[in-house]
């Protein structure tokens, strides 16, 4: 399941948790949010980022 969580602290601080994407997806599926929301501060990946995408992964086994 992909979600992106936007989390709003009460001093007006927003924070942008995303699940379920690989590799480069979670960057795009969030652009819109990020534009909106103004300049990033600090970006931390999960290790899903890191993960081949599906394209990726298929690339790789045909390369075998």
């Amino acid at each position: 399941m992909q979600i992106i969580e936007i989390l709003v602290r009460p001093n007006g601080e927003t924070q942008l948790l995303i699940k379920g994407f690989t590799g480069n997806q979670c960057r795009e599926a969030s652009a819109f949010l990020e534009r909106a929301l103004g300049e990033r501060a600090s970006e931390q990946l999960t290790t899903e980022f890191y993960q081949p995408t599906s394209t990726e992964q298929v690339a790789r086994e045909g390369q075998a």
